[in-house]
């Protein structure tokens, strides 16, 4: 088993440098109308860094459409390159080096990853856009779980942390792991006993909460608002500040648990993208962000609005790589 699993990952590896050698800057055009105005975007991509159904394939594809209704852009693609918690795509986006016209929808998680598949590429050798929503994470079992309030759930978490599997959409270092984590250590369970299930996102995730497969998933609501709503997914908590609008449950610190964690989400390009091509892709972002159709999305998803982009997004991205980087080399894990 571990020889095929090797030889897929060679072969996607092998892929990927295909991709590279064949796909390099196409040229974005914008074009003009006859006024001499900046015409809609063509040719844009938009990669997904894991499998289709998971927030970083809702928040792309909620973007795209944004951006086509809004003819900010044309035709706007969105196209799933899994693997690796989002390291396959991560390399994709590093070694298309110059390509103005591909970009990245990505986190928390492809930030972790980085680090705990060893990756070669890092997110600090990308261009940084926008960073676009935050969300907090859910503590969420299936409607058969005995575990029917977050206290429930710690009080046997704690009894046996090793024999409750714990499942997220996001590889060690994600927010799926880091939420977890910082939960154990918070209700004083050793996070180093933590019995973590690694899932390469929401779509991968889902039915194993719904099968009753894991203990609990720690997760962003809004990835599963359908099946909170239908009652197939009782959510026990939420790690906000503020309640999750649409989601009847407390937060962990209104359950006495003094801990407040948030993921987010925003949209890289390549590195050494021409100023150009930079400046056409934020301001396309911009004007999304100040669409009644964004904002439409970030209430139907339960999104915060945490836009900011370029340099100051640049140091957000810099921060955050130095403290996944510092948590994951405690946990033994970088």
């Amino acid at each position: 088993m571990r020889q095929i699993r090797a030889l897929r990952v060679a072969a996607v590896a092998a892929g990927i440098a295909l991709m590279a050698t064949g796909c390099g800057a196409t040229g974005k055009s914008t074009g003009s109308d006859s006024t001499g105005a900046a015409g809609p975007i063509t040719g844009l991509q938009i990669m997904v860094p894991n499998t289709p159904g998971g927030g970083y394939d809702t928040t792309a594809r909620a973007a795209a459409k944004v951006l086509d209704d809004e003819k900010i852009s044309t035709n706007t693609e969105v196209f799933n390159l899994a693997g690796a918690g989002g390291t396959v795509g991560l390399a994709r986006i590093v070694n298309e080096k110059g390509n103005g016209d591909l970009t990245m929808l990505m986190g928390l998680g492809v930030v972790g990853a980085s680090y705990t598949n060893k990756s070669e590429s890092k997110l600090t050798e990308t261009t940084p856009l926008a960073k676009l929503i935050e969300e907090p994470g859910a503590i969420m079992v299936s409607k058969d779980s005995p575990y029917k309030t977050i206290d429930d759930l710690v009080t046997a978490w704690k009894a046996n942390p090793a024999s409750i599997a714990v499942g997220g959409g996001s590889s060690p270092g994600g927010p799926d792991h880091l939420l977890p984590m910082q939960l154990a250590g918070a209700v004083g369970i050793d996070a180093t006993k933590v019995n973590f299930v690694s899932y390469d996102g929401g779509g991968d995730l889902l039915p194993a909460i719904l099968g009753n497969k894991l203990g609990f998933a720690a997760s962003g609501a809004g990835e599963y608002l359908q099946q909170i709503k239908s009652g197939e997914i009782r959510v026990l908590a939420t790690s906000g500040e503020n309640r999750l609008e649409g989601v009847d449950a407390p937060t962990l610190k209104e359950s006495n648990i003094d801990l407040v964690f948030t993921n987010w989400r925003g949209v890289v390009a390549p590195p050494g993208i021409s100023e150009d091509d930079k400046k056409s892709l934020i301001a396309a972002l911009e004007k999304m962000h100040a669409s009644a159709g964004w904002k439409e999305a970030l209430k139907t998803h339960s999104w915060t609005d945490a836009f900011v982009t370029g340099d100051e997004f640049q140091t957000f991205l810099t921060d955050q790589d130095k403290r996944v980087a510092d948590v994951l080399t405690k946990l033994g894990l970088a």
